[in-house]
């Protein structure tokens, strides 16, 4: 699992986002509720990439959300392409945009 700042993904909290391995469910991003650089998972949201980002599980305000759907969509090929073990982390930063 990465770790993703506020720094490197302009958005207002932590995310994570890793490669598939064994998990069952599609490609997700894991979005603290914890403003800032903090890196608290407890309570984290589930926000699923496709077709189109979507809370799956955890609760996030309206802004929060819109923010990290931005951030998604800007992102989802890269994103996916790091679910899917065509990338790697150091391409995955290379690839990413800021919102």
């Amino acid at each position: 699992m990465t770790t993703l700042y506020p720094r490197t993904t302009g958005l207002p909290m932590t995310v994570w986002v890793s490669p598939r391995g064994g998990a069952r469910n599609d490609a997700l991003v894991k979005v603290s509720v914890v403003g800032g650089s903090r890196k608290e998972k407890e309570g984290a949201a589930l926000v699923g990439i496709r077709p189109e980002p979507r809370l799956i599980e955890g609760e996030l305000g309206r802004a929060e959300f819109l923010a990290v759907a931005q951030w998604i969509v800007l992102n989802r090929d890269a994103l996916i392409a790091f679910w899917e073990g065509e990338i790697d982390t150091i391409e995955l930063g290379q690839k990413l945009v800021r919102v």
